[in-house]
């Protein structure tokens, strides 16, 4: 069997609050969301044919970064305007922060603030 890169995704969900400073709409008053995020990684297989332990990745994700923000007002939290396109820029770096050293890259992060909205990050558009 040809041994090449895989993709491998998990999905996290939490709770926060917010407000967005300086704009004009609804969503200057505080309010919260159940964010959905999908964290998705790239690598070659190990030699246990894994690119990283879901457990692993579950582990960095939840108790590294989403502990610092869920359940929280984020505009308490952050230093810049907590929109979904900025929460979920703070989060790719977060990660790429915890897994510099791994065999493995950030490959796309997708954040819900609702069933019907999201962000798509690309490595891609990263590199620029």
């Amino acid at each position: 069997m040809k041994i090449s890169k895989v993709s491998i995704t998990k999905v996290f969900t939490f709770d926060s609050a917010h407000s967005l400073i300086d704009y004009p709409g609804k969503c200057k008053n505080i309010h919260g969301h159940t964010y959905k995020l999908e964290v998705t990684l790239k690598g070659m297989p190990d030699k246990n044919g894994l690119v990283i332990d879901f457990h692993d990745l579950n582990d960095l994700v939840e108790n590294e970064i989403l502990a610092q923000i869920d359940h929280k007002y984020l505009n308490d939290i952050l230093d810049f305007n907590p929109t979904c396109e900025m929460l979920g820029l703070w989060i790719w770096d977060q990660i790429a922060k915890k897994i510099k050293d791994m065999e493995c890259s950030l490959e796309k992060l997708v954040l819900w603030e609702t069933p019907t909205s999201y962000i798509t990050i690309d490595a891609k558009d990263m590199k620029e």
